[in-house]
């Protein structure tokens, strides 16, 4: 292959790789997490961390596939579908779970960098002391590595078309991974500017589109669920 044609390659997987952060059920798993302390710090490192799971899990099925030659079924395919589904369903429904019970207020208070203000909720009955996202980078890694798995077929299958060399498709599949990061990342960004915003706001507005992350979320993984099912 040419120098330009490889080239013209990579972006092309970069740029799919971006695209394919928009998809509605990786746009609806961030948002449930960012729902929950919104900040432009935080939107980078979610998107960030959600990339690094979902490439790690594209890495390692494509090892898997053309390193020993199996190639990917429809009924993993369906099960993974349906696996991301249910975690949608349990990650909105968490969020709703927390409108309810948790008690979100604002003060002034300590993160090791300067005091600062941002709303935040307190369990019933708890002190002030709560997680903050370099305790919790597990969960979008962990969300990451699920969507990543659901997603392995489909690209498997587009890489095999393309290749059946071991190292040029794992370049493949890691340039479209830096692709999936970065508009995550980006993605990230732009959920928290609303959600930022709407704190400034009033309490009213921030809880309002909390809630509808995680209504939309279990809509969107409930209908995956039904359709596999379905199928």
């Amino acid at each position: 292959m040419s120098e330009p044609s490889s080239m013209a390659g990579v972006g092309l997987g970069f740029l799919l790789g971006i695209r394919h952060a928009l998809d509605a059920d990786h746009l609806a798993a961030v948002s449930t997490v960012l729902a929950e302390r919104p900040s432009l710090r935080a939107s980078g490192a979610v998107g960030f961390w959600w990339g690094i799971g979902h490439t790690m899990m594209l890495l390692a099925a494509g090892a898997v596939v053309l390193g020993l030659g199996v190639r990917p079924s429809a009924e993993f395919e369906q099960i993974t579908e349906i696996g991301v589904g249910i975690l949608l369903v349990i990650l909105g429904g968490n969020v709703l779970f927390k409108l309810l019970t948790e008690r979100w207020h604002v003060h002034p208070h300590n993160h090791g960098h300067g005091v600062h203000i941002h709303w935040h909720p307190h369990p019933r009955g708890d002190d002030h002391r709560h997680p903050h996202w370099t305790a919790e980078a597990l969960r979008p890694l962990g969300i990451g590595m699920v969507h990543g798995l659901a997603g392995s077929a489909a690209l498997m299958l587009l890489v095999l078309t393309s290749t059946e060399e071991v190292v040029e498709g794992l370049v493949s599949i890691a340039v479209f991974g830096l692709g999936s990061i970065a508009g995550m990342m980006a993605v990230g960004v732009t959920i928290s500017l609303p959600l930022i915003w709407s704190v400034s706001l009033s309490r009213r507005m921030f809880v309002t589109l909390q809630g509808l992350a995680g209504v939309v979320s279990i809509g969107i993984g409930g209908w995956m669920v039904a359709k596999q099912v379905a199928f």
